[in-house]
């Protein structure tokens, strides 16, 4: 959403960097932009983290501890282990085989049969072979002696309910109990390698998960995807996911006596959020509280803290229309209880857009909103006359009283003296360290150190040809060439 505001200082360096930089062919000059985001967690942060989770049992605590941890003020309750859920498995073409019964027709569990959507609503019913079976009202149900299989799907326990979708194709849906349904949840969603209390409290989460939640589909509550919760049938079952289910048989968490929707996801990054600030515009859950999660980095978590990298031209096509004239930079305005963005700054050399976390995380592909940027533009020109970098009289950075004096310095500063490296990093506070480094033998050396002026900018002489780069916090700017 496009704001307007009162002009804040920190957004004028769009403009007098864009000034800045347009000076830089009368030197010549090469410049660039790399773009930085790092990272936490993966997931939406709300509820159990499963890496933590698994983090709190290798500390010796029981899944009761767990799910206390991370749903606030909760209790378990109980339910019946066998009411039935149901579950859409695909939307397409439809076929199965282990059943002996549709409908009142008698089937033989060993033939595949396919199911196909007649125009007067209808299903029609046949054998693989091309043998029909017959026509039957909607919806149809199967059933067998055993687990019913979905070609490329795998073998479900329960019964498979079929209907047309209204466009031609046939839903594939699949009624099972409920701890039968959590079976093919556990191992899908955790691996069954993990603690066996970090597998009870993914029991616990997914069956109450289960019957707190509703797709919305008429027909069947939950998909048998991330949309819901993986589910993958007896194909996901495994002795250690089925023991985990069997002791926290029928169990579920309760708030205030009613059970309480358990939101989980892989990584929290070492704090989860509030519900309301991770679903923008939900209703604040006492039981959906951030915490503090300690042990995320179990197992040697990939995704504890993560780093993507991009030149600026990539992230500004990503970002789009959030882009005001050149991009610069982006600044996170407002946080959550964890550092997860609620809100942030896209600047651009023709002024600022506010965007959610959630839209930004998904405009450039991240998994998590918890994230930090930060963009280095460097630009290259002639050697200079002043004093060297690598003279002996160290790096020259512009210093004012304030970022806009100081910016409006290095505009001078450049023009009369010519620093053939100079550039900004965006955000960045004012005498943050850089290391200016220069190409040699086949690695890099820094040749000096040097602060940044307000607004993040640097500008440094050097005397000798060459490929640089400056450091800012572990982050490498763009190689130039002068």
């Amino acid at each position: 959403m496009k704001t307007t505001r009162i002009p804040n200082p920190r957004h004028l360096l769009a403009p007098l960097l864009a000034a800045f930089v347009a000076l830089a062919p009368a030197v010549p000059a090469r410049g660039a932009a790399n773009f930085y985001v790092r990272g936490a967690g993966y997931g939406h942060g709300v509820g159990m983290s499963q890496y933590g989770a698994y983090g709190y049992a290798l500390h010796g605590e029981d899944y009761r501890f767990i799910l206390a941890h991370y749903y606030t003020g909760t209790s378990l309750g109980s339910v019946d282990p066998s009411r039935t859920v149901t579950v859409l498995l695909a939307t397409g073409g439809a076929a199965f085989s282990g059943a002996s019964r549709a409908g009142d027709k008698k089937l033989d569990p060993a033939t595949t049969y396919e199911v196909h959507a007649l125009a007067n609503g209808q299903l029609s019913l046949g054998a693989h072979s091309g043998r029909l079976a017959g026509h039957f009202d909607a919806p149809l149900k199967v059933t067998g002696p055993g687990p019913l299989t979905v070609p490329r799907l795998g073998p479900y326990r329960g019964s498979l309910e079929f209907l047309p979708d209204g466009s031609g194709r046939v839903e594939t849906i699949n009624a099972v109990g409920l701890d039968d349904y959590v079976r093919g949840v556990v191992a899908a969603e955790m691996p069954s390698g993990w603690s066996m209390q970090a597998l009870e409290a993914q029991a616990v989460a997914a069956r109450t998960y289960a019957i707190t939640t509703d797709s919305g589909g008429s027909a069947y509550n939950q998909y048998a995807d991330t949309r819901s919760q993986v589910y993958d049938g007896v194909r996901a079952e495994t002795p250690r996911s089925d023991a985990a289910v069997a002791a926290t048989r029928g169990q579920v968490v309760t708030y205030g006596g009613d059970p309480a929707v358990t939101y989980f996801f892989s990584s929290s990054g070492g704090h989860t959020e509030n519900n309301e600030n991770a679903f923008l515009g939900s209703t604040p859950e006492p039981w959906l509280r951030g915490v503090p999660d300690p042990y995320d980095a179990a197992g040697a978590n990939p995704d504890h803290r993560w780093r993507v990298e991009l030149t600026a031209g990539r992230a500004a096509s990503k970002l789009g229309r959030l882009v005001e004239g050149t991009f610069v930079g982006i600044s996170a305005i407002v946080h959550g209880v964890s550092p997860r963005i609620i809100t942030a700054d896209v600047v651009g050399s023709a002024g600022s857009r506010t965007v959610t976390g959630p839209e930004l995380e998904q405009r450039l592909g991240l998994i998590s909103t918890w994230a930090t940027f930060t963009t280095i533009t460097t630009v290259a020109g002639a050697p200079g006359s002043g004093a060297g970098a690598e003279g002996g009289g160290g790096g020259a950075v512009v210093a004012e009283k304030t970022m806009l004096a100081s910016l409006v310095g290095a505009l001078l500063a450049h023009a009369a003296a010519s620093p053939n490296l100079a550039g900004t990093v965006f955000p960045a506070a004012r005498g943050a360290r850089i290391a200016v480094q220069r190409r040699q033998n086949g690695s890099w050396r820094t040749i000096v150190h040097a602060r940044l002026a307000g607004g993040g900018g640097y500008a440094v002489h050097l005397t000798r040809r060459g490929v640089y780069r400056i450091v800012y916090e572990g982050l490498d700017g763009p190689a130039v060439t002068f």
